[in-house]
């Protein structure tokens, strides 16, 4: 159910906040033993606070729609008294003595956190297959990867636990598990979003922000955790609505089923009023590669002083050295990189709304596979599944995946939006009145 729908049940009696978070927590006991998607539950607490929403209801203090609804924080955003693991042996025993701002103001408008998602080791990975917590499955099909680094936070949300969960996203690991898992994912402007008491991973390419059921949840979320202004006024169109298809980069080495579904998104946008055209975009296969040099430096610095190899996992730890032989002036020079681009899709802007892409080029991975097989292409898994979405951490645009169709075996594909920086509301609209297009809304 979505926030809406649940919130509706709270507050006609249908269900209390604590009837509510205990089958949330009972369903995750049962089901999450094959989908691996928490590392910690936090039943007593939840419990508490789920008492107290009632209460509050009952004495008529309503925090809002998210108030008593039950949510869930990928596990390196730090929890008060609660276990951070970042899915690394680094932080196994890591018991924060305060709360991330996200936490704290999704506390405050009444949400209640059941536990803790697991995620790829480091949120250093695009599978979630993380070996000392458990392989994160996809409850869409377990025998595939749920995406990541924020996979289990999208497992919890697809497999029904919950509308609600944050993740990361570094260079894509928000929209790829949202892609993989038929759901909503936000990556917010750079910055919007605080990063207050979330474990770094690359510092300058982070974003925090929500995977939900639906664009209304994630638009919810944002209302609370950047501020108010994400409140999503349906509109029936989409007139006046400038809309760019790269004809560059995006949709080269694609599914022929993900381009079918996206090229039917964008007919349905047209149909609503949009204008669509064609437009060339700077060079996103020289943005990926300076992007991935940032990443690959500044984690390396942040883990500099970790030298054990043996708390890491051979994929994170090969990751860890490619950084630390990365010399400076290639850093150097990819920050310049990102200067220029940065100029180019600002000029880009000027001509247009929303920039609209696969986010995507494949449906989810089977677990055990290392290269996707694309046409007569050959990719990496990790490679592929970051190829669109990674440069859009380099220049701090806001984007998201939401579902577009799905593939002839049932697989969910997932649609990028992407908007000019601060624009994040419009964009959750325009997603909103697509959604409803596509499949009837929330």
């Amino acid at each position: 159910m979505t926030i809406r729908e649940i919130g509706r049940r709270l507050r006609t009696r249908e269900i209390s906040c604590l009837d509510l978070i205990r089958q949330t927590l009972a369903d995750i006991r049962k089901r999450d033993q094959v989908f691996h998607s928490f590392i910690t539950l936090m039943e007593e607490q939840a419990l508490l606070e789920a008492a107290e929403r009632d209460r509050e209801l009952a004495a008529g203090i309503d925090r809002g729609p998210l108030h008593g609804i039950p949510i869930a924080h990928k596990d390196l955003i730090c929890t008060r008294g609660v276990l951070t693991t970042a899915g690394s042996l680094l932080f196994r025993r890591f018991v924060p003595d305060y709360d991330a701002t996200v936490v704290r103001k999704l506390r405050d408008t009444g949400a209640i956190c059941v536990g803790k998602t697991n995620l790829h080791e480091l949120a250093y990975g695009v599978t979630s297959s993380n070996p000392h917590f458990g392989f994160v499955l996809n409850p869409r099909d377990p025998a595939r990867i749920p995406g990541g680094s924020s996979g289990g936070s999208a497992a919890a949300v697809a497999a029904g636990f919950l509308p609600l969960a944050l993740g990361t996203d570094t260079g894509g690991s928000i929209r790829i598990p949202a892609s993989f898992c038929g759901i909503v994912g936000l990556k917010p402007t750079y910055e919007l979003v605080s990063r207050h008491g979330v474990l770094p991973l690359a510092f300058s390419l982070d974003h925090v922000g929500p995977l939900g059921s639906c664009v209304e949840d994630c638009a919810l979320a944002m209302d609370a955790i950047a501020g108010p202004g994400f409140d999503l006024s349906a509109s029936p169109d989409m007139k006046g609505l400038r809309v760019g298809i790269p004809e560059n980069f995006y949709f080269d080495g694609i599914d022929g089923e993900v381009a079918t579904a996206v090229h039917r998104s964008l007919s349905e946008m047209e149909r609503l009023g949009a204008s669509v055209s064609q437009v060339s975009v700077p060079d996103i296969e020289e943005a990926n590669s300076a992007a991935r040099i940032v990443q690959l430096v500044e984690t390396a610095s942040v883990y500099a002083h970790h030298n054990d190899r043996s708390l890491f996992g051979d994929d994170v730890w090969a990751l860890l050295e490619q950084g630390r032989m990365i010399p400076g002036h290639e850093y150097v020079s990819a920050q310049r990189v990102r200067t220029l681009y940065r100029r180019d899709f600002d000029a880009l802007w000027k001509r247009l709304d929303i920039l609209v892409s696969p986010a995507t080029p494949t449906a989810a991975p089977r677990l055990d596979q290392k290269r996707v097989t694309i046409g007569s292409r050959e990719e990496d898994t990790r490679m592929a599944s970051t190829r669109l979405v990674r440069a859009i951490n380099f220049f701090g645009e806001p984007a998201l995946s939401m579902p577009c169709g799905e593939t002839s075996s049932g697989l969910p594909i997932g649609l990028q939006l992407i908007g000019a920086p601060f624009t994040d509301p419009a964009l959750l609209r325009v997603a909103q009145t697509l959604e409803t297009a596509l499949r009837g809304g929330c």
